[in-house]
């Protein structure tokens, strides 16, 4: 009976194994065929002709895609900046002072995080034309400035839940001994609370880097002339047909965005915390 239980046991275990794998390989496969592709001298993405470096030269040699990834570049670091800023704060305010506010409050950040970027940029749009233009706020009409506010909606929620998860975590009496020994709130802040935090203030930097270097549908409809970023100058390329460079710009992109997420990994890793922990923190439970 013991034998044909084991038999049972590693059929099972093998049928997983190749159901798992066929999964990834459906998962991965697109990803690895834009890799190659990324390396093709040919004139379309879609025809393979040879084997060339060229395709990513033309990220330094051609402006519009040069700017395109700056433009890209430039906004996710400052989008990044003001999510961290704002999000740790409504962290540090979730996880330190616990109330019935607590919970509308990420009820409202949870009705962030889940609502629809179609939803977020057509409400954009009109919002940011007014401001600048009705209102006459000159920042509200610089391109850049538009892209900050539309990629940083989203990321203020993550990083709130990361920066509030790390803190529950962690035992508050360290700041209430930093009190006792008539520190003001502000030098508590600065010496305890902020360095208790800061993995998950740096894991959410990355993250909202990396989610705004993808962020298409809300810059497509917020962005003003002369600040295109990448994902939407590949989305107007379709109407010419793809080339081999979006597909090499892309993977340099691509190994960027896996660099922020190991980078993430690393400084969680090296602040004390588990696997599992890291993986906690980095969904905000």
């Amino acid at each position: 009976m013991s034998d044909v239980r084991v038999r049972r046991h590693g059929t099972g275990d093998r049928i997983l194994g190749i159901w798992s794998v066929l999964v990834y390989a459906f998962l991965f496969l697109p990803i690895v065929v834009i890799i190659l592709s990324s390396f093709n001298g040919g004139r379309l993405l879609v025809a393979w002709d040879h084997f060339s470096l060229a395709p990513f030269a033309a990220l330094f040699e051609k402006a519009v895609i040069r700017d395109a990834v700056m433009v890209s570049l430039r906004t996710g670091l400052i989008a990044a900046l003001l999510a961290s800023v704002l999000g740790t704060l409504a962290g540090v305010a979730m996880a330190r002072r616990p109330g019935r506010w607590v919970w509308w409050f990420l009820g409202l950040l949870l009705l962030v995080a889940v609502t629809p970027e179609i939803v977020d940029a057509i409400a954009l749009l009109p919002w940011l034309v007014f401001l600048g233009q009705d209102l006459g706020i000159s920042l509200f009409n610089d391109g850049t400035m538009r892209l900050v506010v539309g990629h940083s909606l989203f990321s203020v929620a993550i990083v709130s839940y990361i920066v509030r998860a790390r803190l529950i975590g962690l035992d508050a009496r360290l700041e209430e001994a930093s009190a006792d020994l008539y520190a003001t709130p502000l030098r508590t802040f600065g010496r305890v609370t902020l360095p208790l935090a800061m993995p998950a203030v740096l894991a959410g930097f990355l993250l909202s880097f990396t989610l705004s270097l993808d962020n298409t549908v809300v810059s497509a409809f917020v962005q003003v002339s002369g600040t295109t970023p990448w994902p939407v100058y590949v989305l107007s390329s379709l109407r010419s047909g793809l080339r081999p460079e979006i597909a090499a710009v892309s993977t340099v992109m691509l190994l960027l965005t896996l660099v922020s997420l190991a980078l993430v990994a690393i400084v969680l890793k090296r602040a004390g915390d588990s696997a599992t922990e890291i993986a906690r923190t980095m969904a905000g439970g």
